[in-house]
């Protein structure tokens, strides 16, 4: 099998806000975790890569929105996270998904990924069709701002807990070495020629800092022997009639406006990478 990615395919997975695609199907409370995925993105993703009734495995599940979009698919939902309270709201999710007559199922486990096997059920072993996960992007993120009587302040920013072993607080170098370790255990549970998705983007550890995050997922990926077959962008930004019309928060926005103040040409990010793999 050839490792050539081909040409990037762009897919529009933002031409809804992100809160009006999770109105009214997700909780409310799941607005706390950092790092949602788009659920049009998980969405075209179960459809792109599997068929109804087959197995979505999502190692590092937050608050479950690849549980959710596999579920209203008509999928398997398999979903495991180290903290306690994003899979108690993915649990949540799960079970709204079901009280809206979602056609598929979910099971949401809390643990380390890194242990998967030790996780998963046997039922799932060389049986998950597809791998869809995103990894934290270090501690924290923009997340949410509040408005208070001394100002303006961020919340619901931070991945988790440190003590617990979160891979968000580890380091570039830990960060990598645990993802292929939940990596070299998908690759046991999926079946032949099934797929992995990972979606990300590179990130600044200092402001003139860039690191090719797509770039090292990709080497981790193949080096326990999953095989790159395409590489897509996922835009974050929608677009309308040709031009990009951006999502970014506020913190985003004052971000790229300090750096640029600086002389440093940062840019608004508009899409994510998609990694696709697969086991041969």
């Amino acid at each position: 099998m050839t490792e050539t990615l081909p040409v990037t395919s762009v897919w529009l997975t933002c031409q809804q806000a992100s809160r009006d695609q999770r109105r009214g199907r997700y909780v409310p409370e799941s607005s706390s975790h950092p790092g949602k995925m788009l659920p049009n993105l998980a969405a075209h993703a179960i459809s792109s890569y599997t068929a109804p009734g087959d197995l979505v495995l999502d190692p590092m599940c937050g608050s479950g929105t690849t549980l959710v979009e596999a579920m209203h698919l008509g999928r398997e939902g398999l979903g495991v996270d180290i903290e306690p309270r994003f899979t108690a709201l993915a649990a949540a999710n799960v079970a709204l998904a079901a009280s809206q007559a979602a056609a598929g199922t979910a099971t949401v486990l809390t643990g380390d990924a890194t242990r998967l096997l030790e996780l998963a059920p046997a039922s799932a072993v060389g049986r998950v069709a597809l791998v869809l996960t995103s990894p934290p992007y270090g501690r924290g993120t923009h997340g949410l701002v509040q408005t208070t009587s001394t100002g303006v302040r961020k919340r619901d920013h931070v991945y988790g807990d440190r003590e617990r072993g979160n891979l968000a607080y580890a380091g570039w170098s830990r960060l990598l070495h645990g993802f292929a370790e939940i990596l070299a255990a998908s690759h046991q549970l999926l079946r032949p020629g099934g797929t992995v998705v990972i979606t990300c983007r590179p990130v600044r550890r200092q402001r003139d800092d860039l690191i090719d995050l797509p770039g090292e997922l990709l080497a981790v990926a193949q080096s326990v022997g999953l095989v790159p077959v395409e590489r897509c962008a996922a835009m974050l930004a929608a677009v309308r009639d040709g031009q990009i019309v951006h999502r970014a928060s506020m913190f985003g926005l004052m971000a790229v406006r300090r750096a640029r103040a600086e002389g440093v040409p940062v840019h608004l990010v508009a899409h994510e990478d998609v990694l696709v793999l697969r086991r041969c």
